[in-house]
């Protein structure tokens, strides 16, 4: 009985989002946020002729309730930056995944605030969509196509992130139909021999 409760008890403290800004960083004075763009493939695979038309992205509700946009937060003293879009992306969205290379750094002013931000947000291929997760109860998720995704992400900078994400997307699909067709063309090549 003890090793269910310490497993409930880790299970709990495992759904508890990081609070305060005592280890934000900041850099000339603003603050350091990022996030992830959360995506993933309607049939599992990239393998199609339009990776738009394929890719869907997971937005959340900001916390006020007042539009979507990507999950983001603070960058924290103890934590590399692809640490803090992992864990900012688990707390806000509930889902796991590969942090991928960095989409670009956008400087903005928050709406709340109204102080200049140092914003970065990072690709995440999402593996694992959890059922409990820290803000569950305090946001709402949805997957969408890209489109979907532009229509309605009230951030200008997240918009141009998602942008760069496609772009790149797409160009990897292209590099690996070329490296396919010089497969193809080689062994053809070899069997005429």
């Amino acid at each position: 009985m003890a090793t269910a409760l310490v497993s409930q008890e880790n299970v709990v403290a495992s759904l508890v989002s990081r609070t305060g800004r005592h280890l934000q960083r900041y850099d000339k004075g603003r603050r350091q946020v990022v996030g992830c763009i959360p995506y993933r493939y309607k049939n599992g695979s990239s393998n199609t002729s339009e990776v738009e038309d394929e890719l869907e992205v997971l937005v959340i509700s900001s916390q006020k309730g007042k539009g979507m946009l990507f999950p983001k937060g603070g960058w924290e003293l103890d934590e590399t930056i692809k640490q803090a879009a992992s864990r900012e992306t688990y707390e806000e969205a509930g889902v796991k995944g590969n942090v991928e290379h960095q989409l670009g750094h956008w400087t903005f002013q928050s709406r709340t605030h109204g102080t200049d931000y140092d914003g970065y947000l990072f690709p995440l291929h999402v593996k694992e969509v959890l059922d409990f997760w820290p803000e569950k109860n305090n946001r709402q998720r949805k997957w969408m196509s890209v489109e979907e995704a532009r229509e309605c992400c009230q951030r200008g900078w997240m918009k141009e992130a998602l942008d760069v994400l496609v772009d790149r997307l797409a160009g990897r699909q292209q590099l690996g139909e070329e490296e396919m067709g010089s497969c193809s063309s080689s062994y053809q090549a070899k069997s005429n021999l």
